[in-house]
């Protein structure tokens, strides 16, 4: 046997994904950019009786969005106009990820998911995607062996809600190496012998939570500790990257994907599972829980890392006063926590959108709709009464109402934060408190009715070509079955949910 010949081709194939990563070559994009003024009556139109306040917070979010559009320089390697993370110059993975989520309700506006195109043209050779450049320069902010260079693993995810949006398959064709290399990247150079990963605050995005023993840095150092939420997005990633390659009928990557799920899934619940307090916690190097209770945990949720008989146990931390059933949910470090905060103390306490968005997506994994509408409710209440006072979203709330007894933005907190709080007025309400989610896969939208008051979407964008009007009339109680007007231009089956059995009732519109 040629050692060094196969040992090359073993170098090879793992490589041939990045070859094939098309965003390297792609040319600038040049379209002008749109206005919000022009936007405005393209935008899909919600409305919501006696709730004027929301509407109005809706917009303003899609305002500030819009205020928030670059053109890539021609010297920075970026190939696409972008959403500004509206922080400090820099474009984040970790922002960019959660900005899409509501930035797909306007993709026809603008191609929000660009700026995910100006991460994947500045891959490097080994797969390593820099989590933090420089929007002037094009510069990475950080050299690939840095614990804090680059993450969350969560990328794979947001490709994965447009597709269920907008079913383009094309789209996937180019993002899958992509995805997969940096996956390989992530496994050779943040994992542990046992194949569990590792973070640091930074790269985690949460970053002075408090979870690594003393003597470690919490925003830069990995701590040498078994990070949950990197184990589970790690996960998370392999699912998802297992169902793009079913799509594209690429099937020689599942094996290795379906392996390290496997082995995540196994790893994840016999050494970072505690039973006795039912929850999920980083693992430190000295074979002990931290037993620090933070929102990471749930990363565990969306990643369907949780086995049936633990599921209630484990949720049942969202409804503990002692832990996170604060005021406003979901703080990300838990109330029993010394360096917790009542006025958010940026991770120490405060409630953000991305971690609640996650949160609400996994709370549907296991059905738990009625506890995801709840925090979604309380949420999106908290943000429209800071709103109120402001006229702005914030980076972060206060998980207690510590100013006259009424919500109050976290501190620190930076205002006009959209960014990635644009997911609270926009997709939150779609698809939590309103309770509107679209399959396009399966050419559909399921519409779980929970709100009493005539609520409802008109202009709302569907796959590649459709437009559809959902409005729900007023109703006297939960049980009441709702009375719907939907409209499509695209044949299309709405399903609806409604009551405390669980009532269904699907319809097929030809258009």
């Amino acid at each position: 046997m040629d050692f060094n010949k196969e040992s090359e081709m073993t170098i090879l194939d793992d490589y041939i994904p990045v070859i094939e990563n098309s965003f390297r070559k792609q040319k600038i994009s040049k379209e002008k950019l749109p206005t919000f003024k022009y936007a405005k009556d393209k935008l899909p139109k919600p409305l919501w009786d006696n709730h004027e306040d929301y509407i109005s917070c809706y917009w303003r979010a899609w305002e500030l969005a819009f205020k928030n559009l670059r053109r890539p320089y021609f010297w920075t390697g970026f190939v696409s106009n972008f959403i500004d993370t509206a922080f400090d110059g820099c474009t984040f993975m970790w922002d960019s990820v959660f900005m899409l989520m509501f930035g797909k309700y306007a993709d026809r506006i603008f191609k929000f998911q660009g700026t995910l195109d100006n991460f994947y043209s500045h891959q490097h050779d080994d797969g390593f995607i820099c989590r933090q450049i420089n929007e002037i320069t094009g510069r990475d902010k950080f050299t690939r062996w840095d614990p804090s260079a680059t993450g969350p693993e969560i990328m794979a995810w947001c490709e994965w809600e447009y597709f269920l949006n907008f079913g383009d398959t094309e789209r996937l064709k180019r993002v899958f190496p992509v995805l997969l290399s940096y996956h390989r990247f992530l496994k050779q150079t943040h994992t542990w012998p046992d194949g569990t990963y590792f973070s640091s605050g930074w790269g985690c995005g949460m970053d002075n939570l408090p979870r690594q023993q003393e003597g470690y840095s919490p925003p830069y150092s990995h701590g040498h500790m078994i990070w949950v939420d990197a184990c589970a997005q790690a996960l998370f990633d392999c699912r998802i990257l297992i169902k793009m390659a079913e799509v594209l009928d690429k099937k020689e990557y599942i094996q290795e994907l379906d392996m390290e799920a496997n082995l995540l899934f196994k790893v994840i619940n016999e050494k970072l599972w505690d039973e006795e307090t039912g929850f999920y916690y980083d693992l430190w190097k000295n074979g002990e829980f931290n037993y620090v209770h933070h929102a990471g945990a749930f990363w565990n949720l969306i990643a369907e890392t949780v086995p049936d008989a633990r599921v209630d146990k484990f949720i049942s931390a969202l409804n503990d006063e002692k832990l996170f059933k604060t005021p406003h949910r979901v703080p990300c470090l838990a109330k029993d926590h010394k360096q917790y905060e009542k006025t958010g103390g940026y991770w120490c306490g405060g409630v953000w959108a991305p971690t609640n968005y996650m949160i609400l997506k996994g709370l549907d994994k296991y059905k738990k709709y009625a506890l995801s509408h709840e925090i979604a409710i309380e949420h999106l209440y908290a943000v429209v009464e800071v709103f109120k006072d402001t006229n702005t979203v914030f980076e972060n709330y206060a998980p207690e109402f510590v100013k006259n007894g009424r919500p109050s933005q976290g501190n620190p907190a930076m205002k006009d934060f959209v960014g990635w709080t644009g997911i609270s007025p926009i997709s939150i309400l779609f698809e939590f408190v309103f309770g509107i989610k679209p399959d396009a896969g399966n050419n559909k939208i399921v519409w779980d009715v929970t709100l009493l008051e005539k609520h409802g979407i008109e202009q709302y964008p569907f796959k590649t070509d459709g437009e559809l009007t959902l409005i729900c009339e007023e109703r006297n109680s939960q049980d009441e079955k709702p009375i719907i007007t939907f409209k499509s231009n695209i044949p299309i089956e709405l399903e609806i949910i409604w009551g405390s059995e669980n009532n269904k009732q699907s319809f097929i519109i030809k258009s």
